[in-house]
């Protein structure tokens, strides 16, 4: 395995191989704060006090055939490469050797044998130190290749330095493409605990009923909110809802009567997480990421869950709340206090030093999935990479990373003047990458190995086979709630997937579902696509459908418009209430839709058909961007 030198982690894929994108843990700057960043603030114990928090017991992907074991497999996930599928599974200690899959075409006759390969990192606390049930540090891939498409297979996980044996499990291989079956995906972002039963019950049920696949673009887990269970209520706090139990009102104006906020609290519990259901995670980074894991077994024991990067995969945390609590604990070590460093300030002073090294540069979400990035030359990693699927081709994009000036930045811009290493003050808590290549000037996209890699991708889709394309990044590139971000991820990439036909560009990050009318490259309202309010014709090298789905549960609530903001008229619908996802239905060569499925009942709250155009003949719109913003 290739070994990174100090230079080459601080720099990340500048200076390694394009197709590793390694995880690895970054030792090369000091870490400040406690040894074990527990952050329970009452007792700082891996155990904690206990109060709470009484939910956080999710049962393994393998049930322990003792009380007590010595070793567990905690998680099973399945992803995509080409013409196979990769398992993944997590055990709090190693194995005897290689992760080892017995597996064949029949539950009865399991009769070949692949092997794998396994990785680690220094998780802190470690597994030595908590729950064996809820702990994973020991991460084994076994991929299983040139199989047929559209296939069931059955496999079993063998017993191995006290794991217990697997039941007999199975998959399905993706459809060939050009497979002209229609077919059903789900696809969702922003999920972690917290407003996410109603999610997580419908997405269950989708399984059940026959979905292909899962497509979750970035904001997995949450786990770096852990810190919010002891952020206090005060005047000029930002958050809608206070995390310390002080107060558990309802952010924004909602009916009494919505299921996910009249829910008794279980005895013992306390009115925070951002809704009144109380205290659904640790307070402790990794162990959110196990447990988060854990509750979505029983969907990623059935069907490939495919992911991508977001800003929560970053780091241990993103910013400080009022007061500066972090920065004290992180920081500077101590508790119950406050930072002396911005203490007046809404804004952050940590930086890459502040978390622990295990706990920087996408670690943990490298570790924790394993998809087609790097097979056959496909991507990097988990950050970019694409597959097919019957009549649709799927893009995941990194948008937190790797183009220019993206909003975890690559080390090189830190650093200032004669320094070879950026200074503390010159880094923010969540600095990240670049896991590609960087050929040029760092403000230009066309030197990034995402966007070399993109061209050539989107260049050798055949239409005829695919004549859908799908993309996914984590951002949007418009929405009625502006952000400066919006402009970089366009530059980055609105041209080149407009030039080459593509249909549909998801994203989240917004806490909300928002799909706005077919855009063109310069921000303009494609009115020539709009059929009616719900079904739209694609517009080759014109424009591309939007849609947000922020709105899957998350600990930071719903995002909402003040009272002075209007939707704008790029927007065709807005939905600040409900939680839930989009099904992907693909139904022909000539039409899919989107169907939002809403948590409270799983009913329906929005759907759009995009048909492709009858003629040939593409047409401009005349409504700009700009025109829409000024007009709200």
């Amino acid at each position: 395995m290739w070994k990174p030198t100090a230079a080459a982690v601080l720099f990340g894929g500048l200076l390694s191989p394009t197709v590793c994108a390694l995880p690895v843990v970054d030792q090369s700057y000091p870490y400040m704060g406690p040894a074990v960043p527990i952050g329970d603030w009452v007792d700082t114990s891996v155990s904690g006090d206990g109060k709470g928090f009484k939910r956080l017991v999710e049962l393994p992907a393998v049930k322990p055939a003792t009380n007590n074991p010595s070793n567990n497999i905690n998680v099973i996930s399945m992803a995509y490469i080409p013409d196979g599928i990769v398992i993944h599974c997590q055990t709090p200690f190693g194995l005897n050797g290689a992760p080892s899959i017995q597996w064949g075409t029949s539950p009865r006759n399991l009769n070949r044998m692949a092997f794998g390969y396994s990785h680690t990192y220094d998780r802190t606390p470690p597994c030595s130190m908590t729950t064996v049930t809820q702990c994973s540090q020991f991460f084994h891939e076994v991929r299983l290749n040139n199989l047929r498409p559209d296939t069931t297979y059955y496999y079993q996980i063998p017993a191995s330095n006290g794991t217990t044996r697997s039941e007999i499990l199975n998959f399905s291989t993706a459809r060939a493409a050009g497979d002209a079956k229609e077919y059903t995906a789900v696809i969702l972002n922003d999920m972690g605990y917290t407003n996410a039963a109603g999610t997580h019950k419908y997405l269950t049920k989708a399984v059940d009923d026959g979905v292909a696949f899962a497509w979750h673009g970035g904001d997995l887990s949450y786990a770096d909110d852990w810190f919010l269970g002891f952020l206090p209520c005060a005047p000029e706090d930002r958050w809608p809802v206070c995390y310390n139990g002080t107060d558990s009102r309802i952010p924004g104006d909602f009916p009494e009567d919505i299921a996910e906020y009249d829910t008794s609290l279980p005895p013992g519990e306390v009115p925070n997480w951002g809704s009144p259901q109380g205290g659904d995670m640790s307070v402790i980074y990794e162990s959110n990421w196990d447990l988060w894991q854990q509750w979505m077994s029983n969907i990623t024991t059935k069907i490939p869950y495919m992911v991508l990067p977001g800003n929560h995969e970053a780091a241990c945390a993103e910013f400080d709340g009022p007061g500066n609590l972090l920065t004290a604990y992180l920081n500077n070590g101590t508790s119950n206090t406050t930072s002396e460093e911005g203490e007046t300030n809404w804004g952050s002073d940590l930086s890459y030093y502040s978390c622990p090294p295990s706990q920087r540069n996408f670690t943990a979400y490298q570790h924790r999935f394993n998809m087609a990035g790097g097979v056959n030359g496909g991507g990097v990693g988990n950050m970019w990479y694409s597959f097919d699927y019957g009549l649709a081709h799927f893009i995941s994009l990194d948008g937190e990373t790797d183009f220019a000036n993206s909003p975890e930045h690559p080390f090189a811009s830190n650093i200032i003047g004669n320094e070879t290493n950026p200074s503390r003050k010159s880094t923010h808590v969540t600095d990240s990458g670049p896991f590609g290549k960087v050929d040029g000037d760092y403000n230009d996209n066309k030197a990034y190995a995402q966007y070399q890699w993109l061209a050539k991708d989107l260049a050798a889709v055949d239409r005829r086979k695919t004549p859908w394309i799908l993309v996914m990044s984590h951002r949007p590139m418009y929405s009625t709630q502006v952000s400066a971000y919006q402009k970089d991820i366009r530059a980055a990439f609105e041209t080149l997937l407009l030039e080459h036909g593509v249909d549909v560009y998801l994203s989240g990050h917004i806490h909300w579902y928002e799909r706005l009318w077919p855009m063109t490259v310069n921000g303009s309202v494609d009115t020539s696509s709009i059929k009616t309010d719900n079904i739209y014709y694609t517009n080759p090298t014109v424009s591309m459908t939007h849609i947000i789905n922020g709105m899957a549960g998350n600990s930071e609530s719903h995002v909402v418009l003040s009272a002075n903001q209007s939707i704008a008229r790029i927007t065709a619908k807005l939905d600040q209430r409900h939680y839930g996802f989009n099904k992907l239905r693909v139904i022909n060569s000539t039409a899919l839709s989107f169907t939002f499925i809403q948590g409270s009942d799983g009913s329906v709250g929005d759907e759009v058909t995009i048909l492709k155009r009858p003629s040939s003949t593409n047409q401009k719109g005349n409504l700009t961007f700009e025109k829409v913003l000024a007009e709200g």
